[in-house]
């Protein structure tokens, strides 16, 4: 029977991605200057995002196992533009902690490789081994800054829980393929509606520990507990990247898994999410009340967001799925641009991650300041802002659905959040400095905050492009 070679082009994208981390990797050894290797980065990547637009990328291969479609393709935008504003805002932060080694870039484009996976899988395996990819990346890149016990701290409780929820996930894949005989995500709907699967213990075992190993991921109450630890003391340019990159990862599975292998089901892990969802608003929001690290403070936030952008999941409408991938992508540019303006702040001697530290900081940086402003401002859902129409469309979407009440739930919890968001503007409008801060800036790090304060105000006044991109590229 002669071979068939299976079609290359739906993974060009990752094919590129392979060879731009292999590269970067080897070419560590020889480049002396660590920016060249982000400068190449960043092209790399740049060039990544054009294998998207490929004719015949939008298709399958290995038998269906991996799938190049309109959804894949929009969380693969999300972590392209993920990775280019981590660099941009890693260039001078890592001579600032004397951590400016090659293989940070590599890793967290082999960790975004493993989004991209994750994002197409068609397969439970697949699935699994592009999680591992990015988790294994991000547990080094958690640790990266060797000297310090928090950063070690944060990449020891990193990787012990996430090996935990890994063992969940793989657990909850043995038990579907022992139901259904296979792990192809559409085959797993078929045999469970031709076999009338639905209502089997095993089953709803299956979908509560697949549901608890991706609630890890997206930092889901109640398997948030690494979170906090793991922002505060991982790089922040890597809190960052971790706060959008694998939560974004995580989403895309969600809605690829439940509503792809278990439609038929839906009635049974809509009870699972409703729970985990409320309880994630309520915790990431009402802790974060009491934070003063303000790492921890968006670790909390972040979880609070987890909240919103489940409810997205719960509708099981192409519109509830489209407004989250639409909140996906406007989250990445607010939370980026409050990391960036953390990272401004962080010079030899003074870390600039306490609350405290942005008193006065409109009377001695009044720029720096107003991009916070906008930042925070966003967070909270305020208009004319992108996070107010990221709510917004969410919102709508659960409101049509018929959970209007889980949608006044969410109102007040987001309501909530005003008070920690618009704290750190009050501590930089209405308080005096203390001590006059010196902001680390660079040319990179004024181009990522230049992206993301015009996408924020541009997707908040002009919502209606993105919303429409995400509506057409669900599957």
């Amino acid at each position: 029977m002669p071979l068939v070679m299976p079609d290359l082009r739906p993974i060009a994208p990752e094919i590129v991605m392979t060879c731009l981390a292999l590269f970067i990797l080897v070419a560590d050894v020889f480049i002396r200057r660590k920016e060249t290797l982000a400068l190449l980065s960043v092209l790399g990547v740049a060039v990544t995002a054009f294998a998207f637009a490929l004719p015949g990328v939008l298709n399958t291969t290995f038998g269906g196992m991996f799938i190049s479609d309109g959804y894949s393709m929009f969380f693969k935008i999300i972590f392209a533009l993920n990775v280019i504003l981590t660099v941009l805002i890693s260039v001078k932060y890592l001579d600032v902690e004397k951590v400016n080694f090659g293989e940070y870039y590599a890793l967290i484009l082999f960790a975004t490789l493993g989004m991209m996976i994750m994002a197409s899988a068609g397969d439970l395996i697949v699935l699994y081994l592009g999680l591992e990819l990015m988790a294994l990346s991000t547990y080094v890149l958690a640790g990266f800054i060797r000297y310090d016990m928090k950063s070690n701290e944060a990449a020891l409780k990193y990787f012990l829980l996430g090996s935990f929820a890994s063992a969940f996930l793989l657990y909850g894949i043995s038990l579907a393929y022992g139901l259904t005989g296979t792990t192809d995500l559409g085959r797993i709907a078929m045999t469970i509606e031709q076999q009338g699967l639905a209502g089997k213990p095993a089953l709803t075992m299956s979908m509560i520990l697949i549901a608890v190993a991706f609630s890890f991921k997206i930092a889901a109450v109640p398997f948030h507990m690494w979170a906090p630890d793991a922002y505060e003391g991982a790089p922040t340019s890597i809190t960052a990247f971790m706060s959008v990159g694998p939560k974004a990862a995580g989403f895309a599975v969600i809605g690829r898994v439940f509503l792809m292998a278990f439609p038929m089901v839906r009635a049974e892990w809509v009870t699972i999410f409703i729970p985990i969802a409320i309880l994630t608003m309520a915790v990431g929001n009402i802790v974060a009340l009491s934070q003063t690290n303000i790492k921890r403070m968006l670790a909390y936030s972040s979880i609070a967001h987890a909240g919103y952008a489940l409810l997205g999941i719960i509708t099981g409408t192409p519109d509830g799925l489209a407004s989250m991938m639409n909140y996906m992508l406007i989250y990445a540019f607010m939370n980026m641009g409050a990391f960036a303006v953390i990272i401004m702040l962080r010079s030899e001697g003074f870390k600039g991650d306490t609350i405290s530290d942005y008193e006065g900081l409109s009377k001695t940086h009044p720029l720096a300041a107003a991009l916070m402003l906008v930042f925070m401002f966003s967070l909270t859902g305020i208009p004319p802002t992108a996070g107010f129409m990221g709510k917004f469309y969410i919102f709508m979407a659960a409101i049509n659905a018929g959970y209007t009440w889980l949608v006044i739930i969410a109102v007040i919890f987001s309501a909530i959040s005003a008070y920690f968001y618009l704290r750190i503007v009050m501590y930089m409008y209405m308080k005096d400095p203390k001590e006059t801060v010196t902001l680390t800036t660079s040319p990179s790090m004024g181009l990522a905050l230049a992206i993301t304060t015009v996408a924020v105000l541009a997707i908040g006044m002009f919502p209606a492009k993105v919303v429409y991109l995400a509506r057409v590229a669900f599957p």
